[in-house]
């Protein structure tokens, strides 16, 4: 066999070929004292960069015409100390409904009740004592036993139980914020995933009846995002799970949504958040996007972004 003779290759002018990185697309040096907004322009407009100003464009266009913006979160949002970001942004009628694991919900409680959350998991392992706090399980379990009563799911019950105890930092729940604020709060999770499974004081059929009637509620809110944007922060697998059934329900009852912006942030890549969040629905809906980097980081910067483009609406246009 003989070598190829590079001599006959045909070559193109470069006239004939479309780049796709061009000086437009360039970012900018750091400028000393530059405001946020010359930051965000001085990023390149190139993968990441394009995609984080496209989804800070359409969390504004989305609250500029009245359409929801959803955020669903678990466990490590609130552990990175994000909490006082997402309320602002729920104060502020950004985020228009929240969703969240069962551990998100356990930290959230415990901000709210002890101002501190997280322990050392191996610490407690050979002595048993790995998530059997005492406090925490009988608050949200006592909670969540009070499913009968009405026909409140799990995120309302346990933000109602931190109002109704005076949590002495509730002021930093993301529970208690949406109750103030009169938005969907939804808690979903599966039986023995969660420390307080694991209390006398839990009760699987009142756990199962909290958590489904908030699938419902999810369902709905679902339902009603043509137009709107929704955003996996951190949750791997149960809230991409849970999701693409949610929006399954609302296409099987008619929603025939569009124009869906879906955007999956988190540290690492991961299969279930990849397909269900990004992927699958936005072949049917719109649009996916994929953010990855440290939440303590990119969450910051996206909410500082969003408040930016939003800053100078009236309170009326950030209705609804």
């Amino acid at each position: 066999m003989r070598p190829v003779d590079l001599r006959r290759v045909r070559t193109v002018p470069r006239t004939e070929r479309e780049n796709k990185t061009t000086r437009g697309d360039l970012a900018t040096p750091p400028m000393p004292g530059a405001s946020f907004a010359e930051f965000l322009a001085s990023l390149p407009h190139i993968l990441a960069g394009q995609d984080f100003r496209d989804v800070v464009a359409a969390v504004i266009s989305a609250r500029q015409n009245g359409r929801p913006v959803v955020l669903a979160l678990g466990a490590h949002a609130i552990k990175c100390g994000l909490n006082p970001v997402v309320i602002d942004l729920v104060r502020r009628r950004v985020v228009t409904a929240l969703a969240m694991n069962g551990a998100a919900a356990i930290h959230d409680c415990e901000m709210a009740c002890a101002g501190g959350t997280s322990e050392d998991v191996a610490a407690g392992l050979k002595a048993g004592t790995f998530g059997m706090v005492r406090e925490t399980g009988e608050l949200m379990n006592a909670a969540i036993n009070r499913v009968g009563d009405g026909d409140a799911g799990m995120g309302a019950l346990l933000a109602e139980q931190l109002v109704e105890t005076r949590a002495p930092h509730g002021s930093e729940s993301l529970l208690v914020a949406a109750r103030e604020a009169g938005i969907p709060v939804t808690v979903h999770v599966a039986i023995g995933t969660d420390i307080i499974h694991m209390h006398p004081s839990a009760h699987g059929a009142n756990i199962g009846e909290a958590t489904f009637r908030d699938f419902r509620l999810f369902a709905a809110v679902v339902s009603g995002l043509s137009g709107g944007v929704y955003i996996n922060l951190g949750s791997a697998v149960v809230l991409p799970e849970v999701f693409l059934k949610a929006f399954t329900v609302a296409q099987n009852l008619g929603a025939d949504l569009r124009d869906v912006v879906t955007v999956n942030m988190d540290m690492t890549a991961h299969y279930r958040a990849a397909e269900n969040v990004v992927r699958r629905p936005a072949s049917v809906a719109g649009r996916g996007y994929t953010l990855l980097g440290r939440h303590e980081i990119m969450v910051p910067l996206l909410a500082q972004a969003v408040v930016d483009g939003l800053h100078d609406l009236p309170p009326a246009t950030m209705a609804g």
